[in-house]
């Protein structure tokens, strides 16, 4: 019954393989030298993790007889995108003000927002997920700003691959 009128597209392989991207970026972006090296890092995992949520709730619809973009689809869209142009917005102003130390709590914050808000057309475990990013996002807004990489990969990575278990075993895909 939960499923029904449900986005049951939202991936759980694509949630893992967005975690361990975002891992992968944590790691390397940790090592950069400068700022901007860091923000380019994390950019090109934003471009990556788009094409890989893409690709991953594509298929999981065609796999299961629903057109992406259904009446839930839509929906669900309609409830993620809005903050996510938001955080693109705040990171383009913040950059230019010098506030990288703030992003990661943006981000994460504006994701969870968006997965929430997204969320409310699918299954329960998503707007789930989306509180847990923007409890973490909190937290990097006021922890130190040497926490902000690894609240990074704890949110996009550990988050990521924790409910894209989760969302593969108990909703399939």
């Amino acid at each position: 019954m939960e499923r029904a009128g449900a986005f049951t597209a939202v991936p759980g392989v694509g949630g893992i393989a967005l975690g361990c991207s975002a891992l992968a970026v944590a790691a390397l972006a940790r090592r950069m030298g400068s700022a901007d090296a860091w923000l380019a890092a994390w950019l090109g995992e934003a471009v990556l993790a788009c094409l890989i949520g893409v690709a991953a709730a594509a298929h999981k619809s065609h796999k299961v007889g629903m057109p992406l973009l259904s009446g839930p689809g839509r929906k669900f869209l309609l409830g993620f995108a809005p903050p996510l142009l938001a955080g693109a917005l705040l990171t383009l102003v913040l950059f230019r003000a010098g506030l990288l130390a703030v992003l990661p709590g943006v981000w994460l914050l504006l994701y969870g927002t968006g997965v929430l808000c997204g969320g409310a057309a699918s299954v329960k475990v998503v707007p789930v997920m989306g509180i847990c990013f923007m409890a973490i996002g909190a937290v990097a807004l006021f922890a130190p700003a040497t926490w902000g990489n690894s609240l990074l990969a704890a949110g996009f990575g550990g988050l990521h691959i924790l409910f894209g278990i989760l969302i593969k075993v108990k909703y399939g895909g």
